[in-house]
């Protein structure tokens, strides 16, 4: 995943730029960067940093004083470096992009072919942000070379442009990623996550539509394209687990959703327990749900150790990363002990945290742990916005459960596999008792795909549910 930020405005952007980037970080865990453009004396200023043991705002502070100008953008990324500097025929810009390409290497050799050249491989890969930015300068204008390279492209694309006329955004075609607008007075800004509006002295104005591309002025927003009719496709992780639960997509607030989701569970459970918790961060909204919903108390039964340990996706060794998310938390043993204890938690990928967190709680004393999860089972791997560092979708529990039901063969025959999708199915019981077992769990249910499209409150076709039902194969 990543997220960015943009501004410009009648008085220099640098500090709103620098801070509204900054809250960003909990999109990305890779680089962060920052371009800025002075109209005056028509210079760009960038910087890039490695982000992946120090934050956005340390790595990046100390150069604030070299950026000058009303207009810039910023990035938060999990890829390679940004936000990277283009002159072309359609004028000089920087460009960021977030999403994800497919079909990445096919697209660089086609580029190559045509003589064209790509000079940004120093991770040992192309740039993803390079090869968007040839190949929107291969068309008369900037909207119909993003919209080029949005077509061209299997997976997902929203970016923004740092040009000498204005900022330009442009959402993914099929709105899976939101690119939400906000102004205050004489200044518009563009991000990936509105949170940072609000400290910015920013007010929402609306969500581009999927494929709509935009220039933003200092007082005011030309649109370049309109968005597609029937193309909504958003990534319903950005209410289970990406956004920040401040911000709202679709008008539909990040922790009013997951404290639906708990509520809802806690409703209809009628698993007898002494409390419940949320695994910090993106479970803590669904166990006050859970809490209200089942009329048992919310228990801090553990707690994030945040002064010094970071993600535990940010290093780039899964054994490391492992280890992180193993040692920022920290069991509360005095209110665990000779407890039941119910934890919800966001989502389970491969199972490496739950196993760990699942033994700490019951060395700290619990009776029993009991798990509520905020989404189904993922089966499948995200063609989309990069969700799982997964390598394979046969590192998921789900797939690697099923192989040990049936073999291999059918954990990869996706006729087979969909049996298991199906909630409460006889397969979808099998499945989520073993997950259980293997874990230790005294019981363990998911969200409902149908609680899950309700909580969010958008129609059904217009939220992307790939990751656990295959259903949108047919956009790429």
């Amino acid at each position: 995943m990543a997220g960015f930020f943009g501004s410009i405005s009648t008085f220099p952007c640098v500090q709103d730029v620098f801070y509204g980037t900054d809250y960003q970080s909990h999109l990305g865990s890779r680089r962060g960067g920052m371009a800025t453009y002075d109209a005056p004396t028509g210079h760009f200023n960038r910087a890039i940093h490695s982000i992946s043991q120090a934050a956005f705002r340390t790595k990046m502070e100390e150069e604030l004083p070299k950026f000058i100008g009303n207009a810039g953008i910023g990035i938060i990324s999990d890829t390679d470096a940004q936000p990277l500097l283009f002159n072309s025929h359609l004028g000089r810009f920087a460009l960021v992009t977030v999403g994800k390409i497919d079909n990445l290497d096919e697209l660089a050799s086609e580029a190559l072919d045509h003589n064209m050249h790509l000079s940004e491989f120093s991770s040992g890969k192309v740039n993803p942000t390079e090869l968007v930015g040839l190949m929107i300068i291969q068309k008369p204008s900037l909207a119909e070379g993003i919209r080029h390279a949005q077509e061209k492209i299997k997976g997902s694309l929203s970016l923004m442009l740092l040009t000498e006329e204005g900022v330009v955004c442009a959402r993914d075609l099929w709105g899976r990623t939101p690119v939400i607008i906000g102004s205050k007075d004489g200044a518009f800004c563009a991000a990936s996550e509105p949170s940072a509006f609000y400290n910015l002295g920013y007010t929402f104005v609306r969500d581009l539509g999927p494929g709509e591309v935009v220039r933003l002025y200092p007082d005011r927003m030309e649109q370049l394209a309109e968005p597609l009719p029937d193309h909504m496709q958003i990534c319903s992780f950005l209410w289970v687990y990406y956004g920040f639960p401040t911000s709202s997509f679709e008008g539909r607030n990040v922790e009013d959703v997951r404290n639906y989701i708990g509520f809802a569970m806690g409703k209809e459970d009628d698993t007898r327990v002494d409390c419940c918790c949320g695994v910090p961060d993106s479970g803590i909204g669904m166990a006050i749900g859970y809490s209200e919903g089942h009329n048992v108390p919310y228990r801090r039964a553990i707690s994030k150790y945040t002064p010094t340990w970071s993600r535990s996706f940010m290093p780039a060794n899964q054994d490391m990363r492992n280890l992180v998310a193993k040692m920022k938390l920290i069991q509360n043993n005095a209110i665990l002990r000779d407890r039941r204890v119910l934890l919800c938690d966001d989502s389970i990928v491969r199972g490496t945290q739950l196993r760990d967190n699942t033994r700490c709680l019951l060395e700290g004393g619990a009776k029993e742990i009991h798990m509520r999860v905020a989404c189904p089972p993922l089966f499948y791997g995200c063609p989309f916005i990069n969700f799982s560092e997964s390598k394979s979708i046969m590192e998921l529990i789900t797939r690697r459960v099923i192989a040990e039901l049936e073999g291999e063969e059918a954990a990869a025959n996706e006729e087979r596999v969909k049996a298991y999708t199906v909630t409460d199915s006889p397969e979808y019981k099998r499945l989520v008792n073993c997950i259980a077992d293997k874990f230790g769990l005294q019981s363990l249910r998911f969200t409902k795909l149908e609680t899950l499209i309700r909580a969010i409150g958008l129609p059904r076709g217009q939220v992307c549910t790939h990751c656990f039902d295959g259903s949108s194969f047919h956009t790429l």
